[in-house]
């Protein structure tokens, strides 16, 4: 690795930590992240928008091929733009649900309850449309190819439900497909692909989840030590 004083500066903020400690901290964030479900019964009580500014950019420091961040987060809290995805959404969805996913497909979602109808989209204050850029650069008004675009916006975007969680907001991933339709929604250009759609506020009074959400494969099933 070729470094140098015009193009590398000191690492910060990393602390050697005591193992006690390390261990304590990596328990007690499994303990909070263990609690976060998806929801899908949102209450209307606003969430200021600097609350979600600072959970974007928690998001923002994700790592990134070439260091290139092809994300955009379109926050859309206005009650006419939600609507107008709800019923581009809600369009898709029930397509989806009329036979374009397939009856395996379906059969998957079955204990989970959903259908084509997701009122929530206008009830939660904020919804979060994740963008994927293809083109970019890590200065505004570069125009160079991004590389590991997918790979680098999830990554983005499990910070970002992390730090909503840490915030106290309830999350949902949402994603209609097609969803073309927000770029026109959202303003953004077509050199942007439409990734995700994150649904954000409180839940409402009472709100349940599926049973079948609470299954979560052991470590032995998800990791290997070698």
């Amino acid at each position: 690795m070729k470094t140098s004083p015009e193009t590398h500066v000191p690492l910060t903020g990393y602390a050697a930590l005591p193992e006690d400690e390390m261990r304590v901290r990596a328990l007690a964030f499994h303990a909070r992240m263990a609690t976060r479900r998806s929801v899908r019964a949102f209450s209307d009580t606003p969430i200021p928008q600097d609350i979600i500014e600072a959970c974007v950019r928690a998001a923002g420091t994700a790592p990134s091929g070439a260091n290139h961040q092809p994300w955009h987060f379109a926050c859309v809290g206005s009650p006419e733009k939600k609507r107008e995805i709800r019923l581009a959404a809600e369009a898709e969805e029930r397509e989806f649900y009329a036979g374009r996913a397939g009856t395996e497909w379906l059969d998957a979602l079955a204990p989970i309850g959903t259908d084509a109808e997701k009122p929530y989209m206008e009830i939660a204050p904020w919804l979060i449309c994740i963008f994927a850029q293809r083109r970019g650069g890590v200065r505004e008004g570069e125009d160079r190819k991004n590389y590991y675009i997918h790979e680098s916006v999830g990554i983005a975007t499990g910070l970002l439900i992390a730090a909503c969680h840490e915030a106290g907001l309830a999350t949902l991933v949402h994603t209609p497909n097609p969803m073309k339709f927000l770029n026109a929604v959202c303003g953004r250009p077509d050199t942007e692909k439409p990734f995700l759609i994150l649904v954000a506020g409180h839940p409402a009074e009472n709100t349940t989840v599926p049973k079948h959400a609470l299954i979560k494969k052991p470590l032995g099933e998800i990791s290997s030590f070698l």
